[in-house]
């Protein structure tokens, strides 16, 4: 039976609610949102509102209005991320960012003159908060961080963070996507200013679902215009959430399917699923340290981790053990950069990448022995 180990990129299997209740709004509703009077019309715009507030409910957040759906959390980021740093401004940032990040950040820093500061981590990815406080600019406009790596699984200290960010009235943006879901977020107790989400990880969601919780009163500037199906009227996009932030027709079905995700997530409890998944962490790196010719990167400590590890094997590329678990064992991971290259810099694999399994909250023990069992018939014959 083929065994799912890429939940990282994202989540699978899905609740079987998220499905049906797909199905069920393709079947039997069907209407656009927030774009008609008549019954069904209302029936899928009240279906999104409560979607928003059970995202509030997850995250501890007190009004709806301020979440704002997008089709990822890279577009999440790059809405974030454009609308609030201007021309000329300051950004400080993590050294392990995902290019989600990155590559927005440096396309502002070429085009419209930004600077970007880079806080400096150990080599397991932890950021130094102690170093933060240093790069603080009279221009600096935004913190943003990744709340734990895609590439080591490292978590960040994102409370202490955004105590600095608060501390100096600096807006502070969190990319939560390889967290929300399976690790407590509390954007009140963590001083989070915008949380970016994205429905398909560990949200266990539908893949087209994202997007910000805004956490304070200002307003991001919009990256797009058009109909909102309110205030028709104004030429120019609204100025108030969520409508100012989402042009265009949502992805209503996703959304609803999102719903359905939090739901279960929310009478399973975060705390529950982090402690399976942190059990499937501990045992998987137990394991891995235990073969000969494996190149274990990251913490190495599963309560600083997320269920994601990165390894590698001696004079093998990554690609190749990839290739092999999957052609000949049926068993699904992935190898690469993982659109990570800071990260792969700090660890020094920015030329040949790691093989990275990462756990979802239906994996089981068996999972990992079979893999691990896999692993070591491949290093026996290499």
């Amino acid at each position: 039976m083929p065994i799912y180990l890429d939940n990282a990129a994202t989540s699978y299997p899905k609740p079987d609610a998220v499905a049906d209740s797909v199905y069920h709004f393709m079947k039997h509703i069907g209407a656009n949102a927030g774009r008609g009077a008549y019954a069904r019309a209302r029936d899928a715009d009240d279906r999104v509102y409560q979607v928003r507030k059970l995202l509030c409910r997850l995250f501890n957040h007190t009004d709806p209005e301020h979440v704002i759906f997008a089709s990822n959390v890279t577009e999440a980021i790059n809405l974030a991320i454009r609308g609030i740093v201007k021309p000329g401004g300051h950004v400080i940032t993590s050294s392990i960012e995902h290019n989600a990040v990155w590559r927005c950040l440096k396309m502002l820093e070429r085009d419209y003159d930004i600077r970007i500061s880079t806080v400096p981590c150990d080599s397991s990815g932890m950021t130094d908060v102690g170093m933060i406080e240093a790069l603080v600019q009279p221009n600096t406009q935004l913190f943003v961080f990744t709340h734990a790596s895609n590439v080591l699984g490292t978590i960040q200290p994102i409370r202490q963070i955004g105590r600095i960010a608060r501390q100096h009235d600096i807006l502070f943006l969190v990319d939560s996507a390889q967290t929300a879901g399976a690790y407590p977020i509390d954007i009140e107790e963590d001083y989070i200013d915008i949380l970016a989400f994205t429905g398909h990880k560990s949200l266990l969601g539908p893949m087209g679902t994202g997007g910000l919780v805004v956490n304070y009163e200002g307003m991001i500037r919009p990256q797009k215009a058009g109909g909102t199906g309110r205030d028709s009227i104004s030429p120019y996009q609204p100025d108030y959430l969520p409508d100012g932030l989402e042009a265009g027709t949502l992805n209503v079905g996703g959304i609803i399917g999102l719903g359905a995700a939090v739901s279960f997530i929310l009478d399973e409890t975060v705390e529950e699923i982090r402690k399976k998944e942190r059990f499937l962490t501990h045992y998987a790196l137990k394991q891995l340290q235990d073969l000969d010719q494996v190149i274990i990167y990251g913490p190495g400590d599963p309560d600083k981790m997320v269920g994601v590890i990165s390894f590698n094997l001696l004079d093998t590329p990554a690609v190749e053990v990839a290739y092999i678990l999957d052609e000949v064992y049926e068993i699904m991971v992935r190898a690469g950069l993982h659109c990570a290259p800071t990260a792969h810099r700090l660890i020094g694999t920015e030329l040949v990448g790691t093989v990275r399994m990462s756990f979802g909250y239906f994996n089981e023990k068996e999972d990992i022995d079979i893999i691990m069992s896999a692993l070591a018939q491949i290093i026996s014959k290499l």
